[in-house]
């Protein structure tokens, strides 16, 4: 499961249009929806909102990681976004978020879910990852900062 695999330049936005945290979670939602990744639109966000209240996403050094598992997706799929300035994400180490990414897999497919969120989570706790990351300007850029990263880190 190659995170390269499941974005494209459709389905990432820089810089996010919204501060809040529950709003950004509904522009990646849109993102999606426009990119015609989802059954039902209401029901992903629905199911990403009700895990973020169970508790935040947000793991920590600049990244949140909205997720929730739905039968309103066919097959797994993320969505990724920068912000343009710090959010409150009420994240485990309780810094802002500005890198996020946003992963909706189908309720049966518990194994690509669970694979994509260790993927973002490993690629994401290298510093000098996030910083390229966090200065990309363009969705192709994104795109080219992960591929590479993946073909270093996970070259086996």
């Amino acid at each position: 499961m190659k995170l390269k695999d499941l974005l494209t330049e459709k389905v990432i936005r820089i810089p996010l249009e919204n501060t809040d945290k529950n709003k950004i979670i509904e522009e990646l939602v849109d993102i999606l929806d426009r990119a015609k990744k989802l059954e039902d639109r209401n029901a992903v966000l629905t199911a990403i909102l009700e895990r973020e209240r169970v508790m935040s996403t947000g793991m920590g050094d600049g990244v949140a990681i909205p997720h929730a598992k739905t039968d309103a997706v066919k097959e797994l799929v993320a969505a990724f976004g920068i912000t343009s300035q710090d959010v409150d994400f009420q994240s485990i180490d309780e810094k802002p978020v500005r890198l996020i990414f946003l992963l909706v897999g189908p309720t049966e497919q518990t194994g690509p879910h669970l694979k994509a969120l260790s993927r973002i989570s490993r690629l994401m706790h290298r510093e000098e990852f996030r910083n390229r990351l966090a200065g990309a300007r363009s969705s192709s850029e994104v795109i080219d900062i992960i591929t590479l990263e993946e073909q270093k880190y996970f070259a086996l």
